[in-house]
Parts: structure tokens; sequence; C-alpha cells
């Protein structure tokens, strides 16, 4: 069957080698020169700017596109730039002003369940949006599974991509996993040792859920790549209620990240439980395993792990 997709797919900052206590850098730091839009060569950005970092572990090698948003749906390119190795990425947005749509395809990352490096499914996408970008000014920006899943839940809403149901959405998305902006916290990345001493509790949800999701791919036997599972949870966020479904329709993660017909020993829909008691049983996993370097103990994480598991999955 073929899955429906709901978005037009196309920053877990550095997870290089650091002190024990420090977080992951939140700057937009560039990875080049802004490419030309005219010829798609590099030229030294002369206007404003939307740089950052993306987020699945960093996914390094990976290529962010702009796209302008015209009455709530995507529009036409804007930009192009790389990701560095620590997926930070900066791009020139010339005079543009107004909502934008990030893509990022492509790139590798490390995934937390396991610590192996995995690439993006070339099926798989992670996207943000922008609301009301300012023609000149410079904006950095975290692209994660979360602003992913708030960016197909904004698309499906009525009028699509607006400025008030990008922030509608990124607001409730943040609100479910309890992150009070995820276009601008910088998540705690839990594989670098110390890395939960002076993180914010917002910082500490942000980066439990995204490794949850990696964790709760690797329970359902996503071999190839976690990436599967991000795709499949911005297609349950589409319709703004967690339950394993597109409005009526259940979502088939076939094939998603090599995951075959065996998913936790039945078939390969989705569960209707998978985005609420799913997440909060990963996380409890991950942050009591090997893998959770990051100092934050169980105590600190059990609110959201409990407000997870009696979710009933809106996302408002």
């Amino acid at each position: 069957m073929k899955r429906k997709t709901f978005y037009t797919r196309g920053p877990w900052s550095v997870r290089a080698l650091v002190a024990a206590g420090v977080l992951l850098a939140a700057c937009g730091g560039s990875s080049g020169a802004a490419p030309d839009r005219a010829g798609g060569g590099n030229t030294p950005g002369t206007g404003g700017t939307i740089g950052g970092n993306a987020i699945k572990g960093p996914v390094g090698n990976g290529t962010v596109t702009a796209f302008a948003l015209t009455n709530g749906a995507k529009g036409a390119q804007i930009a192009t730039a790389p990701t560095d190795g620590q997926g930070h990425f900066t791009m020139d947005m010339g005079t543009h002003s107004g909502p934008v749509l990030l893509e990022l395809h492509g790139g590798t990352f490390v995934d937390e369940a396991t610590n192996g490096t995995m690439a993006m499914g070339s099926a798989d996408v992670m996207t943000a949006v922008v609301p009301a970008f300012a023609a000149g000014s410079s904006v950095t920006i975290m692209m994660t599974p979360l602003t992913s899943m708030a960016q197909t839940m904004a698309q499906g809403m009525s009028g699509g991509m607006t400025d008030a149901n990008i922030a509608s959405a990124n607001g409730g998305v943040g609100g479910y996993f309890d992150v009070d902006d995820i276009l601008h916290t910088t998540p705690m990345d839990p594989l670098v040792p110390g890395s939960g001493t002076s993180a914010t509790q917002a910082m500490k949800n942000y980066g439990m859920s995204i490794a949850a999701m990696s964790q709760y791919a690797h329970t359902v036997g996503m071999t190839v790549s976690s990436s599967g599972m991000v795709t499949a949870m911005m297609d349950d966020a589409s319709d703004g209620v967690m339950n394993g479904k597109t409005g009526s329709t259940p979502i088939d993660m076939a094939g998603m990240g090599g995951m075959g017909s065996g998913m936790m020993g039945g078939g390969t829909m989705m569960s209707t439980t998978s985005g609420t008691s799913g997440l909060g049983s990963a996380m409890s996993e991950f942050v009591g395993s090997s893998m959770n370097r990051s100092g934050v103990p169980m105590s600190e994480m059990q609110p959201l792990i409990a407000k997870l598991t009696s979710s009933s999955g809106a996302l408002k």
C-alpha cells in the first residue's frame, strides 16, 4: 500500500567532544557562504538569514531548502544550504519577508538508542515552519522531529500554513512535549556526558523526546534508519491527534526505516498508542539505559513520561 504523504517533504546541536556539563551549541553557525539563488553558487549574504541546527542527532551533510509560503501552501524556493558535520546550516534569505517552510533531505546522524550512524531515509524528511520572517532579519532555529510534526499539523489545518496556524501548531506540539518553544529551544543531547548539568527542563524534555522516538523505532524494528519513525510521527500529527492515523486512515509503516512485516510481533500498521504511551515507555527505557549519558535521572523525566503515557493524543 502506498503511504499517503501529508506534507511537502523536503537544529541537536554539536555532538562533538565536549567537556561534561556543556550543552549543545544553540548557535546558527554558518557552514559556508550563502547560496546564490540565481545561479546556485555561493555568494556573501546580503539580506536576511536563517540558520540553525538540524537535529535527529545532529544531521550532517544534509541539504536544507527554504520555500516561501503562499496562501498557506508551499511556494517558490528561496535558498538552499548544506549542513555541516554537526548539523549547522546558514542561508541567505535575500529580501524575503513572510512565513518560511524549511525542508531537510539526506545526511547522516547518530541514533540515540543504538549509538550507530544512520542515513536519513530517501523518503524521509525533517521540516520546520517559521512564521512572520522579517526581511533583513537574522533568525536561528531548530529543525527537529518536533518541528516536523508541527509543520504537518499546520498544513492540515484550515487555511494551511498561515502565520496563525504555524504559531498554533508549534505551540501545540511544544505543549504536548513540555517544550516552551520548539523553534528556538536547544535540545539537550543525551549522548553527551553531563549535558543535563546546566540544561533547563525544557531542554531536557526536548532532547529526551527525540531520543524516545529513536528508542521506539528500535523497539518496533526499524533496523536501517530511525528517521522512518519521524515520518510516521509527522503523518500521525497531521490531523492534530496522535492516534496512529491520518484522519480515519491507519498509518501503514511497511518499509519505513527498513521495518518488515513483524512490527512488535504484529503487522505494519502504526499502533494507536505509538505517540502516547508508546513514546512514554520508550522514554522510560532510554532514560534508564546506558545510552543516556546526560546525567539526567529518571525522577526529572517522570512527569513527562507520565503525561505521555496517560495522554489522549490531542496536540493542543
